[in-house]
């Protein structure tokens, strides 16, 4: 396992994308060649992120940055702001690190990569993270090593699952 910032990172985008292409082209993502391209594409762009990081093992990667605000108007952001709102955003996001991804083989999968990969990822630092209410099972890996759900506001209907990091 090594942590590699900014740049570097490209360096292993080939190795990324086939990992990704194996953990998000199954259920409950179901996502193909296009979706891969452009996770390619986003990470080129991502790695110049505040304090953008990867952390790499043969079977597995997570990636993060530095969140800054305003959020940005991209991405799954505006929903990321509906479901907790302009306070909630400040007090919790601000200055924390994004957890953009988190790829581990579904061969690996149980074995602790996970889980390695995150405490590697973000070490001391605040962090956070989405999943959907789409994968159960992510969301069930996030509750069991400790992460807490932030519940959307009141009246606020979301498939977005937001965690912050342990706070131990």
């Amino acid at each position: 396992m090594r942590t590699l910032r900014g740049l570097e990172v490209l360096e292993v985008a080939d190795q990324l994308a086939e990992v990704y292409a194996e953990v998000f082209g199954a259920e409950p993502w179901n996502e193909g060649p296009d979706d891969v391209a452009a996770f390619r594409k986003r990470l080129a762009d991502d790695v110049r992120e505040p304090d953008f990081r990867a952390v790499v093992a043969e079977d597995g990667f997570a990636s993060a940055w530095r969140t800054t605000l305003p959020l940005p108007q991209t991405r799954a952001y505006p929903r990321v702001v509906e479901h907790l709102g302009p306070e909630r955003v400040s007090s919790l996001l601000d200055g924390a690190l994004v957890v953009d991804e988190l790829a581990v083989r579904p061969g690996a999968q149980g074995t602790g990569l996970g889980r390695r990969l995150l405490k590697e990822l973000i070490g001391e630092d605040r962090a956070w993270l989405l999943t959907s209410t789409r994968a159960p099972a992510a969301v069930a890996f996030y509750h069991r090593i400790g992460w807490q759900e932030v519940p959307p506001e009141p009246g606020v209907e979301s498939t977005l699952v937001l965690f912050v990091s342990p706070s131990d």
